[in-house]
């Protein structure tokens, strides 16, 4: 991806990113992990990496692999100075946390899935600018448009249908105060929480994230089909930047 050149340089702190990247992706059928799998001659997890580094307050960016990662070392992108490497745990929070550790100077961070290649540099510019005016943070979120059916527990049988005027779809990146997201992490971990997104630990321990509405084609890569999709609308991105 061609980088973008941001409107105003240097008006947003500097920002640490964490990229948690130690998932098998059994959903995408596949003999490699999902991150690892190609769109033209760069892997999923490159394409994001490259999303976040082409903004100069991302200082830094923060890849968690799985113990048994042997793709990582391979890619040329595992040179960049910029980016360090650390082993993730068995959840998506415990991978995230494992990220933080790692955070030296950053007050702010902000996780992004290394499945979401598609990432546009005006989302960013948005969700960078609740640091003028937050302490906590927030998110990227797009509102739901489908109708929303909520089944019986256990079955396929519809039990009523939710309404959605309140219902957004969490998206990444999430951007949140360093030392807040660590404190909110352990505390959910500690407790055995379910924590499914970074806002979630946010919210489990009573802040208020920010929504910010992003853009309905930085989609998360999961099933085969989704590759075709992604590779679309990053050919559409490339042409606009």
């Amino acid at each position: 991806m061609t980088c973008f050149i941001e409107r105003v340089k240097k008006s947003f702190p500097d920002i640490t990113a964490i990229l948690p990247a130690a998932g098998t992706g059994e959903r995408m059928n596949s003999i490699l992990p999902k991150q690892y799998c190609t769109i033209g001659d760069k892997t999923l997890l490159e394409h994001s990496i490259s999303a976040l580094l082409c903004q100069s307050c991302i200082r830094r960016c923060i890849v968690v692999i799985n113990a048994q990662d042997r793709w990582f070392k391979k890619l040329s992108i595992a040179c960049d100075p910029r980016i360090s490497v650390v082993i993730g745990g068995k959840t998506r929070a415990d991978s995230v946390m494992a990220g933080l550790q790692h955070v030296k100077k950053s007050i702010w961070v902000i996780v992004h899935d290394a499945v979401r290649p598609c990432l546009h540099p005006e989302d960013l510019f948005r969700l960078f600018e609740i640091t003028k005016f937050s302490q906590v943070g927030g998110i990227l979120a797009i509102p739901i448009c489908n109708t929303i059916k909520q089944t019986y527990c256990g079955t396929n049988f519809v039990k009523y249908t939710l309404d959605r005027n309140n219902l957004w779809h969490a998206l990444t990146p999430q951007l949140f105060n360093c030392n807040l997201l660590k404190s909110c992490l352990k505390e959910a971990l500690k407790n055995r929480v379910t924590i499914t997104d970074e806002a979630s630990a946010v919210e489990y321990c009573g802040y208020t994230s920010i929504l910010i509405q992003g853009r309905s084609d930085n989609i998360k890569v999961t099933y085969q089909n989704d590759l075709k999709l992604a590779r679309f609308y990053l050919s559409e991105l490339n042409k606009k930047i």
